[in-house]
């Protein structure tokens, strides 16, 4: 090859080297206030998966972690000062689904923090914490860290808070997660950066124990409804406005966006009320009316949908949990229902009991969620879930835990995959459109 031949064959390995790095799916944001939601064990996140034969086993083995998820979110209710045993121990990530990189201090300390909109305060392990992950934030090299007390108002406000009776004392709290997790940790403020927007004095928690297994490893971003959460606190930063658009966990390769703010957000979004309940004031409820199945509406009694705040029954969304639950009556007409419509034999596969021959696929019918003011028809791949070796198809969806706490019905994530769903609090709405979010 001759020197003109090999100059421009460099160029073109330098030009394709370049381009990769610029369109690197995995590089920090450096404008804007997007963020990328990146699945937990995507090509883009620092954790590994636990060693599966495919992705669908991956999702099957997070999927049976929902019990854990719905009792824990049963037991959410307004603030109470409760002692959570820690004991320290060795920590293995279960039920964490989605990330995003954010930096936290200054100068700022990268982490990848897990996004939950069912939860109101952030938190991430520091240095020195028992039983963490070995990646955790350093306060004592950050310039802006603050300390709070008990006299400050954000003490009263995180769950679980511990304070004497009188004097003065740092700011302590435990806190259970997940259904068999609890931490302790100290509330602190700092610098929390954003994509672009760095919001100052941010309160969250700094951790100093955990025990159990489902603490995530690199701390929890609270995107719920209460006044301790990131909304609450970026005030008219964000405007109480927030969407995420989810990628499918067999992407591998890509992640999904968090718009933060008003800005960016759909032009046109069909949207349904959000319900505030007093008792679980993190939550984001909607008013489930009815499912359809293919064209029959399927007959379940109001009272089995109906928003209650005493109780606690109703439907929320919420980004923690893997598959969409529902109360057993509910979920069991569901699935008879699709089962009429679609050709036996019917066999089970981890927490899915509705699986057929996927030869039969073409005769599976849509399943359409109705809300107040829209309904959400369900593409087949938010629906369905196929086994490793193709063979099975699946309803992807499940009966919540049979015990006493059982009132809730969940949109799950896997449901909400490939779609834009807007959180805006100020005006009490969510809102609905499809998006390929990959």
């Amino acid at each position: 090859m001759d020197f003109t031949h090999s100059a421009a064959a460099f160029f073109l390995l330098a030009l394709l080297f370049s381009t990769a790095k610029a369109i690197d799916p995995c590089a920090a944001q450096s404008d804007g206030s997007d963020l990328s939601v990146i699945p937990i064990y995507g090509k883009c996140s620092p954790f590994v998966p636990p060693k599966q034969d495919s992705w669908v086993d991956t999702v099957i083995t997070m999927a049976s972690k929902d019990p854990e998820r719905l009792k824990y979110l049963s037991t959410l209710a307004a603030q109470k000062t409760t002692a959570v045993p820690i004991a320290p121990g060795q920590q293995v990530l279960h039920t964490a689904n989605y990330v995003v990189r954010v930096k936290l201090g200054t100068p700022g300390q990268q982490m990848f923090m897990v996004l939950d909109t069912s939860n109101d305060a952030a938190w991430v392990p520091c240095s020195g914490c028992a039983g963490c992950s070995s990646t955790t934030f350093s306060p004592n090299a950050s310039t802006t860290l603050g300390s709070l007390d008990c006299s400050g108002a954000q003490c009263s406000q995180v769950r679980g808070f511990s304070c004497p009776a009188t004097g003065s004392s740092t700011c302590l709290f435990n806190q259970s997660y997940g259904g068999d997790s609890s931490l302790s940790a100290t509330l602190v403020q700092d610098a929390i950066t954003l994509a672009a927007d760095v919001i100052p004095g941010f309160t969250f928690g700094c951790i100093n124990a955990v025990s159990g297994g489902s603490i995530p490893p690199q701390g929890l971003l609270g995107l719920g409804r209460g006044p301790i959460s990131l909304l609450s606190q970026a005030g008219p930063i964000y405007s109480g406005v927030f969407s995420y658009c989810l990628p499918s966990f067999k992407n591998y390769y890509f992640s999904g966006s968090l718009k933060l703010g008003p800005a960016g957000q759909p032009k046109s979004i069909r949207t349904t009320p959000l319900l505030r309940n007093p008792h679980r004031p993190s939550l984001y409820y909607v008013n489930l009316t009815g499912v359809s199945v293919g064209r029959v509406r399927v007959p379940i009694p109001p009272e089995q949908l109906i928003f209650d705040p005493n109780t606690g029954a109703g439907t929320i969304i919420d980004s923690g949990t893997v598959i969409t639950r529902f109360v057993q009556p509910v979920y069991l007409a569901i699935r008879d229902e699709f089962r009429k419509q679609v050709n036996g034999p019917f066999s089970s596969l981890g927490a899915f009991d509705t699986c057929f021959a996927a030869t039969n696929e073409a005769e599976a019918p849509a399943v359409t969620l109705h809300f107040s003011g829209l309904s959400l028809v369900l593409p087949m791949e938010n629906s369905l879930i196929h086994s490793s070796s193709g063979s099975l198809a699946c309803l992807s969806m499940a009966a919540a835990p049979n015990n006493v706490n059982s009132v809730l019905n969940v949109i799950a994530n896997l449901q909400q995959q490939n779609l834009r769903i807007m959180f805006d609090t100020i005006n009490s709405r969510l809102g609905i459109a499809r998006e390929l979010c990959n």
